[in-house]
């Protein structure tokens, strides 16, 4: 089983990391592509791109301008450790063991704007480039189009691994809408399964974004640390009060509830 999350706009690079050990991002030539593009915008032009305050947009131009390789852990961080939203939060990266971050590097990936797949423990210098940005480039007229079928195709080889290993070829997609648009269902070689998490608000069962995107962390981390490889071994998932909703749920929508009266 392969999971995707997305990235977060919040960053943490100043609580040490709690781990020495780190990867290279393998899309970083793509990479330094897009960052060539986006130093040629001025602070007002990516604040209009971005929708970002003026202190915001300048912090990023700044941060474009800094970016440099290679990578180390004196110029950036892992992933999983530097990116500090909600999803984190329910993920609580810095509490897993080693061998647990170990197991998450095989099975979880991160997809970034700017970064295209991240492994957890990939180093990654701050940045601001989320996936629906329309940043037109060489390759098209947003981030999209530049990154294709590169995304697909690697979580592809995933897949391919994770069946020679003799598991199951399952993508469990816990990103948002935004961010898994840049994987292409269509040539995705795979189940694809996507959890849910509702909770019940004026009297019916909706998705609250606060809560799902900390809920989408919180399978994560469960996940990781049941060392979970089939898509039944989810219906156990029962973390902060949420229970598996067989009523609700098909074979590739898996339905989550809570309900606090």
């Amino acid at each position: 089983m392969i999971l995707v999350i997305s990235p977060a706009k919040a960053l943490d690079y100043e609580t040490p990391p709690t781990t020495t050990r780190h990867t290279q991002p393998d899309f970083l030539e793509q990479s330094e592509e897009l960052i060539e593009v986006l130093r040629q915008r001025s602070p007002a032009e990516i604040a209009e791109l971005m929708s970002l305050s003026d202190p915001l947009a300048s912090l990023n131009v700044a941060r474009y301008a800094s970016w440099s390789r290679p990578f180390t852990p004196d110029n950036a961080k892992q992933a999983v450790l530097a990116f500090n939203g909600d999803v984190y939060e329910g993920l609580d990266a810095p509490s897993l063991s080693e061998d647990e971050l170990a197991w998450a590097q095989d099975h979880l990936r991160i997809l970034s704007g700017l970064y295209g797949v991240l492994r957890p423990l990939d180093l990654m210098q701050a940045y601001r480039l989320e996936m629906g940005t329309r940043l037109a480039t060489a390759r098209g007229k947003n981030l999209y189009e530049f990154w294709g079928e590169r995304i697909t195709d690697e979580l592809n080889r995933l897949l391919d691994a994770e069946e020679a290993a003799g598991q199951g070829r399952v993508l469990l997609n816990l990103a948002s809408d935004e961010y898994f648009k840049s994987v292409k269902p269509k040539t995705l070689r795979a189940r694809l399964v996507t959890p849910v998490f509702e909770d019940w608000k004026g009297g019916r069962y909706k998705i609250i974004s606060f809560y799902a995107k900390r809920a989408r962390g919180l399978m994560s981390r469960f996940v990781i640390r049941n060392r979970i490889d089939r898509v039944e071994g989810l219906e156990a998932f029962d973390s902060e009060g949420y229970a598996f909703a067989a009523e609700a749920s098909d074979a590739d929508r898996l339905v989550f509830r809570r309900r606090e009266d």
